[in-house]
């Protein structure tokens, strides 16, 4: 089922262009990974669906219109941002950072058994966590916020690949359970073997909407696509 649809999205920065006229979709139970080299446009499109920056297009949560909706709105309706930088509430505990999101219908056994790592760093000050234990929990709080769709940007930046590599089987999980999930990520590898759908951007627009495992298995076409070769969507 189809929980999140972009068609024709288009995000300024300064009044340049920078998002131009992307379709996107996102699934329940699937992973859309969104590739693509330094300045093509990946952080910006979250950040335009997110409402962080304005954005325009059509943007459609769960059959329902949230274009031109503030912020905390789409947050409301299900669309949950995982921004980079890792940002948890340095003060507080791991536990007092799920607690912030924590949904009604939610519980903290479902960030734990996420990430059994947290367990026993849930009265520890999140500013002591570690990199990958901090990434854990930016991504264990947006679970029990109960959204419908994860958008994930960047999540191994600074990690080591062990890290990484359990980062990737946790936003795996997600999916499997029923979310959809988008993630933005830098490892392309590493993304489109967890993934089911792969958009690259070059330049602020789509150059490959297709199949994860088929792109993986073409290491070649993926380079081109990165490097701005003439090679397009399959």
């Amino acid at each position: 089922m189809t929980l999140l649809e972009v068609k024709g999205l288009i995000v300024n920065r300064s009044g340049v262009p920078v998002v131009r006229g992307i379709d996107l979709v996102a699934r329940s139970g699937e992973i859309s990974v969104v590739l693509g080299s330094n300045g093509a446009g990946k952080t910006t499109t979250l950040e335009g669906l997110s409402g962080i920056i304005p954005a325009s297009g059509e943007i459609v949560l769960d059959n329902a219109s949230i274009a031109g909706a503030s912020a905390g709105k789409r947050a409301r309706a299900g669309l949950r941002h995982v921004e980079q930088g890792r940002t948890v509430f340095p003060e507080m505990t791991t536990e007092e950072n799920l607690k912030v999101a924590l949904h009604p219908d939610a519980s903290l056994g479902e960030a734990y058994e996420l990430f059994p790592e947290l367990v026993q760093r849930r009265d520890v000050k999140a500013g002591m966590l570690s990199g990958g234990e901090q990434q854990m929990l930016v991504i264990a709080r947006a679970l029990v916020g109960r959204p419908k769709v994860i958008m994930v940007d960047e999540m191994s930046s600074g990690l080591a690949p062990v890290v990484v590599n359990r980062l990737m089987s946790g936003v795996r999980k997600l999916a499997d359970g029923g979310m959809a999930v988008v993630l933005v990520e830098q490892f392309a590898t590493l993304a489109l073997g967890i993934g089911d759908r792969a958009y690259v951007l070059r330049r602020g627009q789509v150059v490959y909407d297709g199949g994860c495992a088929e792109l993986a298995r073409d290491p070649k076409r993926l380079h081109h696509l990165y490097l701005g070769d003439s090679v397009q969507a399959g």
